[in-house]
């Protein structure tokens, strides 16, 4: 071999891949020789390192080995629906759940391509400008969230596609092979099946409860997404969940992780722990004394990265105390590198077509154009009485309110990247409507009260040392310790960062504080309140007395206290921040709450000729554990689907102006709306639909696009209708399961015109285990143009086994202009039509199928309006 020369040693130092800059020829090692299979390169680059070295590289911020040229790496990335959390601006789509409503494979696979290409330009400047070991600039992204939105209280169930199995394994298969490519050398990206397996919450209790779930239940529900992005997808990574399941933290799960991963599927890429799960094992499940014994147990049940934390820091004393051996550990190592060598990390830029993706693509015009298409996609039409909808656009008057109609947080839902440019409901209704129509704004309420905070603007109050505004003080380090890195003037307070973009001249917004110092003179006698807003920790006081102390994670956490004033007199006001990764922000606001009379905002409205109340709830409130102090919310999960009182309470007013009341409703989970449902005229749900999330919403309330997604959720109508939130048994859940009639169920979604169902044809007979072809002619017989989501449920009995009432085992999203017949072809696979024993095994059995195909679930109304045909199939 020859000797390795300066360049690849000063490559290695500033950690940028020499292996792009060095002759073909030249290698000082086997593994950078891209000839060879990446199996030789791997197992030569693993020989050659210490078992410290080893160790070091399980951990998710995995260091360079300078003496080999082996640059940092942080695995830790997001793409949900765009590129997440990076310094760049990006194209952010729907939230999943909405992308999930499209009922769309083709479209998801898309928006995955796209987003992997957004992602390869991150990373190629990123290892450009020497900083390719970073976190959220990698491309081993930790999505698809595949669990099982089981019961709508799940704060997280906004990132999944859905309550139902198949729907779930088609969307995130189809997720996988737009994000990792087609290539057959090298993965454009690598996704993640996640939270493996038997994980939806509820939050507060994720690091300590154990979830049961009889053999059934485990394989008819919790399972199929997972088998199938491991087993056909061949997904590159797989996430073990924090819980445990059956007694065993589920990243040390003999049944899940050595059973049925890596024995039964034969699973061969790499597990990466929820982050602090491994710590989980001893500070909270107690199921291991400490970090070296969780440690080997996670290894040894293939737990491949220990994400978060360095608790595998301690597999080193672990093959010293024999609890595991060097070539377990080995087998992980591996794993890692395969992942890193597939990805072109280690090959010459030359050779890696998706090294050559430019910055340019970002935001590039097909990324938005297909932004805004799955946001007009997702779009549900839910009621539609005496076609209230779509709206006529030449309107002399329209009034918009609710807390979510202005609200850019909603419509970007979680793990989300920033845009350029977000369109609200209201920008996207002003938009549309043009100049000729006046539209009038009222929040009204937050979310949950009628007491609102009336902003103020004190930046003229605020000084310091004779200077107007605020002296900001910028740390490198989380604890505001040292000097800082710099010092400067401010206008005010109100300030919001990705994670790795530029704060204040070389910092970067990655685990840094601040220290905001101001004079504020009361311009008169009386109160004030002030209010704080920050993504992680914040503290202020006045005076040097504390008012706030959340000097721990608070995502978008909003808080305020009151002030109270004398004419002329200056408060010293200091607020200190720090960030702890992901988004970083904090504003100082202040103003006075005053309650809103919503007769008199509906007497003052009541000249509109429509009303658009938009609603419903937000990311602010249902997310990842979260600290929420509201009424119906906790952890980040909900204590009660019912829509907050608040709102209800002003529909019924607006109502009563006897205008055309139209509820938009953005949410990331079924919300029960009875007295909605009842009363109003036109209700869309529109999630979290991304950047252009409001000019979605206007081309379906003004009719430029026909809507046509479909519930991804069973909603259903209260409280009462759903088991215990930590019962994860799938009685009476989701609508496979569900006893009851729900207020809008799985698959429910309207249209601008109608469409007939005929002409099913399907064989009389087949084998058990055997595929059967299923066709049907959809036709367009309304007056508009339009989209159908043809679905294809199927029922059956047998004695001694239990089933769903119906399951999805076939849908497909068509186009068809007024008139228009289509015949769309099924092909049932063998394991549609099996049926899942008591013991989890999959049983092929003789018996009478019903085969349904239409535009919803089959029930007697649309059998009768042709928008549901049946066949029955035997099985011998």
């Amino acid at each position: 071999m020859k000797k390795i020369h300066a360049l690849f040693l000063l490559c290695a130092i500033v950690g940028i891949s020499a292996f792009t800059l060095r002759p073909e020829e030249e290698y000082a090692y086997p593994f950078q020789d891209p000839s060879l299979t990446v199996e030789a390169r791997v197992n030569d680059l693993v020989s050659r390192l210490t078992l410290e070295e080893k160790v070091a590289q399980m951990l998710n911020a995995a260091p360079a080995i300078d003496r080999l040229g082996i640059p940092s790496y942080d695995w830790w990335n997001e793409v949900l629906h765009g590129v997440a959390r990076t310094p760049y601006k990006v194209t952010v789509f729907p939230q999943a759940i909405g992308m999930a409503a499209t009922f769309d494979t083709t479209s998801l696979q898309q928006m995955a391509d796209f987003s992997a290409l957004e992602g390869r330009a991150i990373y190629n400047k990123a290892i450009a400008d020497g900083k390719g070991g970073q976190r959220y600039v990698g491309l081993t992204y930790w999505t698809p969230n595949i669990n099982i939105f089981r019961d709508p209280r799940w704060g997280r169930g906004q990132e999944t596609y859905g309550e139902d199995p198949f729907l779930t394994a088609m969307l995130g298969r189809a997720f996988v092979r737009g994000l990792q490519g087609d290539d057959p050398k090298y993965l454009k990206a690598a996704a993640c099946a996640k939270h493996y397996a038997v994980h939806s919450g509820p939050e507060p209790e994720r690091h300590v409860f154990n979830a049961t779930a009889t053999p059934y239940d485990l394989w008819d529900t919790y399972l199929p997404a997972f088998e199938e992005l491991v087993v056909n997808a061949k997904v590159a990574g797989v996430m073990c969940a924090y819980n445990a399941y059956k007694g065993q933290p589920c990243c040390g799960s003999d049944e899940l992780m050595n059973d049925i991963l890596r024995n039964q599927w034969q699973f061969t890429g790499y597990v990466t722990s929820d982050c602090w799960a491994i710590d989980d094992f001893f500070k909270n499940h107690k199921t291991h004394p400490d970090a070296a014994s969780a440690s080997a147990d996670a290894v040894m049940h293939g737990t491949d990265i220990d994400c978060g934390t360095d608790a595998y820091k301690a597999l080193v004393q672990a093959v010293k105390n024999s609890q595991i051996t060097e070539r377990m550990i080995d087998v992980s190592v591996k794993r890692l590198f395969t992942i890193r060598f597939r990805l072109g990390m280690f090959d010459p830029a030359a050779m890696v077509a998706y090294a050559q993706t430019p910055l340019s693509v970002l935001e590039s015009a097909p990324h938005k154009a297909h932004s805004l298409k799955m946001a007009q996609q997702s779009m549900v039409l839910l009621k539609n009485d005496k076609n209230t909808l779509p709206l006529r656009k030449n309107l002399k008057k329209i009034a918009v309110v609710g807390p979510n109609a202005d609200n850019a947080i909603a419509v970007l839902g979680n793990y989300n990247g920033t845009p350029s440019e977000i369109v609200t409901a209201l920008q996207g209704i002003k938009n549309k409507v043009g100049a000729g129509t006046q539209v009038v704004y009222e929040r009204a309420s937050t979310f949950t009260r009628d007491t609102l905070l009336v902003y103020t603007n004190i930046a003229p109050q605020l000084s310091f040392e004779g200077k107007p505004g605020v002296k900001a003080e910028y740390f490198n380090n989380k604890d505001l310790k040292g000097s800082p890195v710099a010092a400067r003037q401010e206008a005010g307070i109100n300030n919001f960062w990705q994670e790795g973009e530029t704060v204040v001249g070389s910092m970067k917004a990655y685990n840094f504080s601040a220290r905001y110092t101001t004079d504020f003179t009361a311009s008169a006698t009386g109160s004030i309140m002030l209010e704080v807003e920050g993504d992680d920790g914040y503290r202020i006081s006045v005076d040097g007395k504390e008012q706030l102390n959340a000097w721990e994670r608070n995502r978008w956490g909003a808080r305020n206290f009151k002030l109270n004033t004398t004419q002329g007199q200056k408060y010293r006001i200091v607020l200190e921040y720090y960030q702890d990764g992901g988004k970083a922000s904090v504003a100082l606001r202040a103003g006075n709450f005053a309650k809103t009379d919503f007769k008199a905002l509906a007497n003052r409205i009541k000249d509109a000729d429509a009303i658009i109340y938009v609603g419903g709830i937000s990311p602010q409130l249902e997310g990842e554990e979260m600290k929420v102090n509201e009424p119906g919310f906790n952890g980040g999960d909900r204590t009660s689907i019912l829509l907050p009182k608040v709102q209800t309470d002003l529909m019924k007013e607006l109502k009563a102006t006897g205008k055309p009341v139209v509820f938009v409703m953005m949410t990331g989970s079924a919300i029960a709306i009875p007295w909605e449902a009842q009363n109003l005229p036109a209700i869309v749900n529109a999630w979290y639909g991304g950047q252009s999330a409001g000019t979605a919403i206007a081309d379906v309330l003004f009719g430029d696009y026909n809507p046509a997604g479909r519930l991804p959720v069973t909603f259903y109508k209260s409280d009462q209708d759903l088991p215990g939130f930590g019962d994860y048994s799938m009685e009476n859940r989701t609508y496979r399961y569900f006893k009851g009639q729900p207020l809008y169920g799985f698959g429910h979604g309207l249209s601008y015109t109608t469409f007939t169902y005929d002409k099913l044809e399907l064989p009389n007979n087949a084998k058990p285990n055997s595929k059967v072809r299923v066709s049907v002619r959809v036709t367009n017989s309304g007056k508009m143009d339009g989209e159908e989501v043809v679905q294809l449920y199927v029922t059956r009995q047998a004695d001694g086994f239990r089933t769903p009432v119906r399951a999805l085992k076939g849908f497909e999203r068509i186009a068809l202009k007024r008139g228009e017949s289509k015949v769309v072809d099924f092909e049932l696979r063998p394991q549609d039509l099996a049926l899942i024993a008591g013991d989890g095994t999959t049983k092929h059995v003789p018996g009478n199928v019903t085969i349904s195909v239409g535009g919803s679930q089959p029930n007697a109304q649309t059998r009768k309006s042709k928008k549901t045909v049946e066949g029955t199939l035997a099985l011998k």
